[in-house]
C-alpha cells in the first residue's frame, strides 16, 4: 500500500544520514556556488526546504519562499537537525537548529565575502561549518584550514581530527586508456590534524548507519 505525506509537491525527497524519522527536500536544485554569478543578470525566486515526517507523514517547512534566499542540505548531529540558509539580500550564510514541533533558532550567521561558497556544508561530530576546494577550509566553531591532497574530501571531524576518503585508481593503462589484468579502483581514510598534518591513512570508506554509528569499510 502506497503511503502519501499530507503535502505532495513531486519534489525528490532524499534520507537525512544517522537516523530513521526525516527526510528532506529541495524546491530546485540552485546551489550556493552558483548563485552569486546568476544574481548578476537576474533576481533568484528562492527555494523551500521541507522535512518529510516518515511516521506521521506530517510535512516541515521551516521558512516561507523568499527572494534570492536558498538552503543547503541538512544534517543530523546531537539529536538535532542543522541546515545553511543562504541570505543573498543580506550577504549571508545562517546556521539553523531545528527540532520538529519545538523550536527554530539561528545558532550563527557568517559574511558571505568571507567563506568559499563552493561545496560549503555542515560536517562533523558536532557542527563545523566547511567549504572544500583545493583547500579545505572549516568556519565555525574555529577557523582553520589546508591544503588537500589529490582526490581528497573530508568526510567527518571528531575531536581533533579531519577524516578524508581519496580514491585510488590503480593498473591503468594510460597509452591503451583501458583498464589492464591489475587494475583496481578504492577508496582510501585519512587523517588530518587541524593543520593538516597526516595522521594515519589506511585503506577503507567511511559509511554512517541510520543509527548515527560510523563504519570503516
Amino acid at each position: 500500500m502506497l503511503k502519501r505525506f499530507e503535502k505532495v509537491t513531486g519534489s525528490y525527497i532524499e534520507t537525512i544520514a544517522g537516523q530513521k524519522r526525516f527526510a528532506f527536500s529541495h524546491s530546485d536544485t540552485a546551489d550556493f556556488y552558483d548563485l552569486p554569478e546568476r544574481l548578476q543578470y537576474s533576481s533568484y525566486p528562492g527555494s523551500v526546504l521541507r522535512f518529510y515526517d516518515l511516521v506521521t507523514g506530517k510535512v516541515y517547512q521551516p521558512f516561507d519562499k523568499r527572494q534570492n534566499i536558498l538552503y543547503g542540505n541538512p544534517v543530523y548531529l546531537e539529536n538535532k537537525y542543522y541546515f545553511l540558509q543562504g541570505d543573498f539580500n543580506c550577504k549571508l550564510i545562517k546556521l539553523y537548529q531545528w527540532v520538529p514541533d519545538s523550536c527554530l533558532q539561528q545558532v550563527t550567521q557568517l559574511s558571505i565575502k568571507e567563506v568559499n561558497l563552493y561545496n560549503l556544508h555542515i560536517i562533523g561530530d558536532s557542527v563545523h561549518i566547511v567549504s572544500q576546494d583545493e583547500q579545505f577550509v572549516c568556519y565555525y566553531p574555529q577557523k582553520f584550514s589546508f591544503p588537500l591532497g589529490s582526490s581528497e574530501s573530508a568526510i567527518r571531524i571528531e575531536g581533533d581530527k579531519v577524516y578524508l576518503e581519496a580514491w585510488v585508481e590503480e593498473g591503468w593503462d594510460s597509452e591503451k586508456n583501458c583498464a589492464t589484468d591489475r587494475y583496481r579502483y578504492y577508496d582510501k581514510l585519512i587523517t588530518r590534524d587541524f593543520d593538516g598534518n597526516l595522521l594515519s591513512e589506511e585503506v577503507g570508506s567511511l559509511y554512517q548507519a541510520p543509527d548515527g554509528s560510523w563504519w570503516i569499510g
